[in-house]
Order: C-alpha cells, then sequence, then structure tokens
C-alpha cells in the first residue's frame, strides 16, 4: 500500500489535533510530526524526511510563505499543502511560485479537506504507476483529477472498491491494445488476481470495459477484458 509522512506545521494545536484527525481517516498517510512555529519545522522536516507537509502562513516567528524558499532548498521533494487563514493575494501568489500543491483557507470543512487529500493521493499513486508518460498522462496529473471523469462519474464506489485502484485498472486497459486477463492486469496494479477481477468486473457493471471468452489451445475457456471506446 501506498505510504505517505506527513507533517503539520500550525501554530494552534486545536487546529493541529483537527487536522491530524483528518488524515488518520486516510490509511496511506501516517502523521510523523507537528510544529508550532518555523523553526521546528525546518527541524522536523531536516528529522524526518516526509513526505507531505500541511504548513500554517500565520506561524509567531516567521511567515510559512517566507518559510518556502529555505524548505524548496533543505527539503526539495516535499510536497506542501498550504492551510491558512491568510487571505492576501500577496501571499497565494508566493505560495503558487513555490509549487504548493493546494491552498486551503481557513477554516477547512472536512468534505473540502477530504477532497483535497484524495486527489493529492491519486497523484502520487499515478505517478508511481508509470514509467514513461504521454500528453493525456500529463494532463491528468496536472488538473489534479479533474480529466478523470471515468471515476467521478460515479457518485459512491461500492465497498471493497477504492478509487486509487480502479484509477489504475482503466490506466492499464486504455493502454492496452489488446483485451487482457484477470491475471495480465494483477500485474501491472501490483494487486492479486481476485482484486484485480473483482475491479474489472465493476467496470463492467458500470459499463466502462467489456469482457469476452477466449479458448486457448487446450480449449479452456479464459475471460479476458478490454475497454470500451
Amino acid at each position: 500500500m501506498l505510504k505517505i509522512k506527513a507533517v503539520i506545521a500550525e501554530d494552534d494545536f486545536r487546529v493541529a489535533d483537527i487536522h491530524e484527525k483528518f488524515l488518520k481517516a486516510f490509511d496511506e498517510i501516517e502523521v510523523v510530526g507537528k510544529a508550532v512555529n518555523a523553526k521546528k519545522t525546518l527541524r522536523i522536516l531536516e528529522q524526518k524526511k516526509p513526505d507531505l507537509l500541511l504548513l500554517d502562513v500565520y506561524m509567531p516567528d516567521q511567515l510559512g510563505t517566507e518559510l518556502l524558499p529555505e524548505i524548496r532548498q533543505k527539503s526539495p521533494n516535499v510536497d506542501i499543502i498550504m492551510i491558512t487563514a491568510a487571505t492576501e493575494k500577496e501571499q497565494l501568489e508566493k505560495a503558487l511560485h513555490y509549487g504548493v500543491e493546494n491552498y486551503l483557507i481557513k477554516p477547512v470543512e472536512m468534505k473540502r479537506f477530504n477532497q483535497v487529500i484524495r486527489e493529492y493521493l491519486k497523484k502520487v499513486q499515478l505517478l508511481k504507476s508509470k514509467q514513461e508518460i504521454d500528453q493525456d498522462f500529463v494532463d491528468l496529473i496536472l488538473k489534479k483529477g479533474d480529466v478523470l471523469p471515468e471515476t467521478n462519474e460515479v457518485p459512491a464506489l461500492p465497498k471493497g472498491v477504492d478509487e486509487i485502484t480502479l484509477t489504475k485498472v482503466i490506466e492499464v486497459l486504455h493502454a492496452s491494445d489488446i483485451s487482457l486477463s484477470a491475471e495480465q492486469v494483477s500485474g501491472q496494479i501490483g494487486a492479486s488476481r481476485t482484486t484485480a477481477r473483482r475491479y474489472l468486473e465493476y467496470l463492467i457493471s458500470v459499463k466502462r470495459c467489456k469482457a469476452e471468452v477466449v479458448y486457448g489451445v487446450v480449449g479452456r475457456p479464459e475471460r479476458r477484458y478490454y475497454k470500451i471506446e
């Protein structure tokens, strides 16, 4: 399973606890540290080397946006989501200049928070699933899931079907010019054949792919799946 180490930089411990509680709803994320000021934020980044930083703007010793250049210098690979009460456009512009993943204005509703984290996890998972990219893949990444109508069309996924794995299965089907068996799909998504078959059959139920029965040389039937054009 995807594992993301996260750090929360927030001077209000009550808000930090709320955000930590939100993050704990995601099995893929582990909160490895919390910082109440800029100095401690830099120290934790160096010690824990997290993948994700939730960064406030207004901290007692330094603005979070002023901290961005140093973070990018010392921890260039950490992804940053700003969560702040700052409403000045200049703060947003500076944050965007340093490549933040998202910018949330307090108070943040849990629904909106969860949406941003799901989009972030989806992007990370997609990046890990590809060695070579094309323009469609780049568009998918940069638009943060806006060009994923395939999965977003379904308002609620059934139990046992998560959006990230479903996206990977769809990617595999669309990348193939031939029909694939559940075993072939399982090998490409890094899951069991049973898991792959469950997702493939779900896609058939929502008319996202089709199946055909192919008979091998010894006459044994095999169910193979292919995308719907």
